[in-house]
This record gives structure tokens, C-alpha cells and sequence, in this order.
């Protein structure tokens, strides 16, 4: 009989920067806790190590240094930031067809009868891409940064507040899938990743062109005209995608836990505080 780790020995390693093998066996329960020990023994005095480094060498978080440099790299591609409300809309929130029947309705944060945080960047660009249009004739660039908030289940994949990056090109000259496989490179080449890319059916789009790393879907991409365009009063090509980008430096630093990497009060730039 072999002895693996057990699911808290498991979480505890994660919670410190370990994750380890699901095959990972053992002749005994004394050599499995004397190896989880001897791992989390390791692990701490690393992670005391990491945050006295921050103290003595102050820095900008993980995520704030990754939103600055994606944030340089689309405005030198001709993109403008713009911030919007976090707060939004049920009305907003239909328009992109997110209704009681939607799967994702259940895990909107409603703040009252009319308004909710909002679970995506999305229904704020749509408004500002389709306003700018009357200021110019050429293409609409834009992209936000900020956070999203989804009721989720928890896990070492998922936060309830989350950031998201969101560009959008409408009007883009060439072929419209092509210029967004174009930005998809640009925001992996910033992050450091090397990625793949499928279509996948979505939910809300559709159909989407899905990034994937190691197999796992980091970002969603849609092109149009499309069904939910009339609504925006939009009624042009476009082409958009979407990037989490808490799983992004999980995936890059090889983190075990989503957790570790955005905004907490458990975590300094990925090191446990307690």
C-alpha cells in the first residue's frame, strides 16, 4: 500500500508556493509526514526570506508592475485606456444577454433591485467604443484594466474579485481575426508565455478564440459584427479580447494558488503573511 499527501498537507504546501505531484506516493505515513514536514519547513523559511526581501527592497506588486507594462504595450500599439465604473447596470447586464436564465446571473453581486458589481469588463466598452465613433472616422482603440466581481466557489483557480484586461479595436483595418491573433501575441509576449489558441462556443459570444497555456484556457477572444452589437449600437467590425490577468502571473511564477496573486490580505506580492 503506497500513502500520498493528504488534502490539507496538500493545501498547506500550495498556500506556501508548493504544488505538488498528484502521484506523489510514499511507503508509509511516517516517511509521507516526515517528507510534508520537512517540504513546509523549507517553504516557510523561503517565505520569511521573501517578504523581509520586500521590506528591505520595496517594489511595486506582481500585478500592478503587469497591468503598467500591458498598459504601455497597447498604447504603443495606438490603444487608450479608459476606466470605468465598477458598479453597473441590470439593464447593462441584459444587453449582453446575462438575464435569470443566464448561467452567469447566479453569481453576480447585485447591490440592490438595479445595480450590481460588475462580473466583466465588457458592457462599459461596448458604450464607450460605440460613443467615441461619432468623434472620429478611423479605428477605435481601447482597453481597460480594473477589477470584475463573480460570486465563485472557492478554489485554487477562482477569485470573487478579480482584474481583467479587456481591448477592443472596432474598424480595424486587414482581416479581423487576424488582428486579434495580433494583440493576443502582444499581451502574451508582455506577460512571458508561451500559449496556443482554438475556438470554443461561449456562453455570451458565441463562439470565442480561446488562449490557452499548458492546456489551460487563459483569456477568451471574439470578433464581429455580432448578435449583441445591435444593442450597443454597433454596427461595424471589431475584434476583442479578454485576459485574467491574476491567473496569468499564476501560470508565469508558478504559483499553486490563484489566491497568491491578486488583491489580499493573506498574501504580499505572493508570500503568506500569517
Amino acid at each position: 500500500m503506497r500513502f500520498a499527501f493528504t488534502d490539507p498537507q496538500i493545501q498547506r504546501l500550495r498556500e506556501y508556493g508548493d504544488d505538488p505531484r498528484d502521484d506523489s506516493t510514499f511507503d508509509s505515513e511516517e516517511e509521507r509526514d516526515a517528507t510534508f514536514s520537512k517540504m513546509i519547513s523549507q517553504l516557510m523559511t523561503r517565505n520569511t526570506k521573501g517578504l523581509k526581501g520586500i521590506m528591505d527592497a520595496p517594489r511595486k506588486s506582481r500585478l500592478a508592475q503587469l497591468e503598467e507594462d500591458l498598459a504601455e504595450a497597447l498604447i504603443a500599439e495606438g490603444f487608450t485606456e479608459v476606466r470605468t465604473p465598477c458598479m453597473i447596470s441590470k439593464a447593462a447586464l441584459a444587453k449582453m444577454t446575462i438575464t435569470e436564465e443566464h448561467p452567469l446571473y447566479k453569481q453576480v453581486f447585485f447591490v440592490d433591485g438595479r445595480r450590481c458589481l460588475r462580473p466583466m469588463l465588457a458592457p462599459n466598452l461596448y458604450h464607450v467604443m460605440s460613443k467615441l465613433r461619432n468623434h472620429t472616422d478611423g479605428p477605435v482603440r481601447i482597453f481597460e484594466i480594473g477589477s470584475c466581481f463573480r460570486a465563485e466557489s472557492h478554489s485554487n483557480d477562482h477569485l470573487e474579485e478579480f482584474t481583467m484586461l479587456n481591448l477592443v479595436d472596432m474598424g480595424p483595418q486587414g482581416d479581423t481575426m487576424e488582428k486579434l491573433r495580433y494583440y493576443i501575441d502582444i499581451v502574451m509576449r508582455t506577460v512571458g508565455l508561451d500559449y496556443t489558441t482554438e475556438r470554443e462556443e461561449s456562453d455570451v459570444y458565441k463562439e470565442t478564440l480561446d488562449v490557452l497555456v499548458d492546456g489551460e484556457e487563459v483569456s477568451s477572444g471574439a470578433v464581429g459584427p455580432h448578435v449583441l452589437d445591435p444593442a450597443h449600437g454597433v454596427d461595424e467590425p471589431w475584434c476583442g479580447v479578454g485576459f485574467g490577468l491574476e491567473r496569468l502571473i499564476m501560470m508565469r511564477d508558478g504559483d499553486g494558488s490563484v489566491k497568491k496573486t491578486g488583491r489580499s490580505i493573506s498574501y504580499l506580492n505572493g508570500f503568506k503573511l500569517s
